[in-house]
């Protein structure tokens, strides 16, 4: 059995949203990363100890939250000691645009995973209006409006996180098998 890890960074609710279906997919356990960029020494812990890593924030100005940068830079030890080499990696974002710079945010968690020697995961699915209907294939991209709750995030977006953390799970577990 693989083990599968999200960590993310929620400032409002709406990437805790999107992050809890990614984890059920997968079967993963999640890792929050609190309001000042930290995490445990015990989800450190776990993420060393995982199979594949899914890496989740907002988009905001463009970019990743300054708190899941700051737990980026903080992988240095991993990288530095090759920790995640060969790990399965994905990500997935929100925001309120309907593009608002995700793509950043995702090749940002894609740089992230390749200096970390880790072997990145695509979304796959079509863009059929409801399954992944912002048209990424690098990783999940949701978007709900900029005063909506994470409760209105649409089913689609919540059905193409889910299929997503399904899919990195499977390769996981096809690389460790």
């Amino acid at each position: 059995m693989t083990k599968t890890v999200v960590v993310y960074h929620s400032g409002y609710g709406h990437t805790q949203r999107v992050a809890q279906f990614v984890a059920e997919g997968a079967k993963a356990t999640l890792v929050a990363i609190d309001a000042d960029g930290n995490i445990t020494d015990a989800e450190w812990e776990a993420l060393n100890a995982a199979d594949a890593i899914i890496f989740g924030s907002p988009t905001y100005m463009g970019m990743a939250s300054w708190q899941f940068k700051k737990f980026a830079d903080a992988t240095s030890k991993q990288w530095f000691g090759s920790a995640w080499k060969d790990k399965v990696a994905g990500g997935f974002t929100i925001s309120a645009s309907p593009s608002g710079d995700k793509l950043s945010t995702i090749q940002y968690f894609i740089t992230l995973a390749m200096q970390q020697g880790m072997v990145w995961v695509g979304q796959p699915a079509m863009n059929d209006g409801n399954i992944n209907r912002m048209g990424s294939n690098s990783g999940v991209m949701a978007q709900v409006g900029p005063t909506s709750p994470a409760a209105d995030i649409p089913q689609g977006d919540l059905d193409t996180a889910k299929a997503y953390g399904e899919r990195v799970a499977a390769v996981a577990a096809k690389l460790r098998g």
